[in-house]
């Protein structure tokens, strides 16, 4: 029997109005980027020479690019009166919080687990007071970055979560929602596209200038010298760059009958452009972009062009195409549900890793640690899949309810 279009319209038009499926290939990308984090940060202690993913941090300024796209389609239409569910202030951020801070709270925890398990020692061997271990783990439930050398940097090394490292951009990541909700949002596509744009030439000119001075741009993890500040602007271009992106793209799809109308039979988004086998091509282009080795002298350069030009593309790419099968569709919702907690959860076995191969003389090599290395990486993926189905879901589920 066919289906009416004018009949269902007629019938239910808020929810054909409200309809919005979810971008399957882009849960999966997140989980491919995860990915490469883990077997980056594997690595990530052995001399440079030795890395198969040269450039693995850059996975964080693709996942603020998804971040800002996706914020932009869930959100961006339920701020104006008489929207359905309608969103306030308050909500926003409560939903924000739901979503993000149970696995933060988990990642803390399991962070202090594994520093314990570790002795509780300093980089430099040093042992850290019970005063300090309590401040690391006041500051990262509250996610409050640490000051290089104040009693909560219990590793020595000026990460602003000793804990559990990589939850900087964690806390980069509830900056840009802040920013978002106060005044982001307010922007017409035009002023978001010349505030996008500006950004990027700032952002252009800090990395390609090597102001922090690492040679890339890797920085943002620590509150030392103008880390804070290269972290902020990775943090605030891509996230405005996707919500750009996800005004553009779905302002092309989104408003007419007729395709809310598609949306609610087919269950998809109508695409600008219908790419075959999107998940694989922009699969292949994260792997291949993150894996090339450092390029000396014009690393930054390169870098820059990864995050204001390849990332976009592979973003494009991924929302313009559609699972096709069931298991295509199934494996990209596994990659996208274990993507976030993976992330979280990660670092600390990493921690005692890098204990083990002899950090920071590294008197062990790849080689020597291959079976160890293969264990992080799938450990880490089961890790995370009992997080997600056994706390995660459940404590959200729970807090959604209260």
């Amino acid at each position: 029997m066919q289906t009416n279009p004018t009949t269902i319209m007629q019938t239910n038009p808020t929810a054909i109005a409200s309809a919005k499926p979810r971008y399957d290939i882009l849960d999966g990308l997140r989980g491919v980027a995860a990915l490469m984090v883990i077997v980056y940060h594997a690595y990530e202690c052995f001399p440079a020479d030795t890395w198969i993913i040269g450039h693995g941090y850059l996975a964080v300024d693709f996942f603020f690019i998804l971040s800002g796209f996706v914020i932009g389609y869930a959100y961006d239409d339920r701020w104006r009166e008489g929207a359905r569910g309608r969103l306030t202030m308050g909500s926003f951020f409560r939903r924000r919080l739901i979503r993000l801070h149970p696995m933060v709270v988990f990642g803390v925890v399991l962070g202090l687990v594994a520093f314990l398990i570790g002795g509780g020692e300093a980089w430099d061997g040093t042992h850290a007071t019970m005063s300090a271990i309590m401040w690391a783990v006041l500051l990262g439930l509250f996610l409050i970055p640490c000051a290089p050398g104040f009693q909560g940097d219990v590793r020595g090394n000026g990460e602003m979560f000793s804990l559990n490292g990589p939850h900087w951009s964690l806390f980069f990541e509830y900056i840009g929602n802040v920013m978002y909700a106060l005044f982001i949002r307010r922007f017409s596509t035009k002023v978001l596209g010349l505030w996008t744009g500006v950004l990027g030439v700032v952002f252009a000119w800090f990395f390609v200038a090597d102001i922090v001075g690492y040679g890339n741009i890797g920085v943002g993890w620590t509150l030392d010298g103008q880390n804070f500040w290269g972290g902020l602007l990775r943090m605030t271009f891509s996230y405005s760059l996707g919500l750009l992106m996800s005004r553009l793209f779905n302002g092309k799809q989104a408003g007419t009958a007729a395709n809310n109308i598609e949306m609610a039979l087919t269950g998809k988004n109508p695409k600008p452009h219908n790419i075959r086998g999107a998940f694989w091509i922009s699969s292949l282009l994260i792997v291949v972009f993150l894996s090339l080795p450092a390029m000396g002298e014009y690393n930054c350069i390169y870098e820059v062009v990864c995050v204001m030009a390849v990332f976009p593309v592979i973003l494009w790419i991924g929302a313009s195409g559609a699972t096709t099968d069931s298991r295509s569709t199934a494996v990209c919702a596994f990659l996208g549900d274990i993507s976030y907690p993976l992330y979280a959860v990660h670092y600390p076995s990493m921690y005692l890793f890098y204990s083990y191969i002899g950090f920071p003389d590294t008197w062990r090599s790849p080689s020597d640690c291959y079976p160890w290395m293969a264990a992080l990486v799938v450990g880490n993926i089961v890790l995370a899949y009992v997080a997600l189905k056994c706390y995660d879901l459940p404590v959200r589920k729970w807090l959604s309810k209260k």
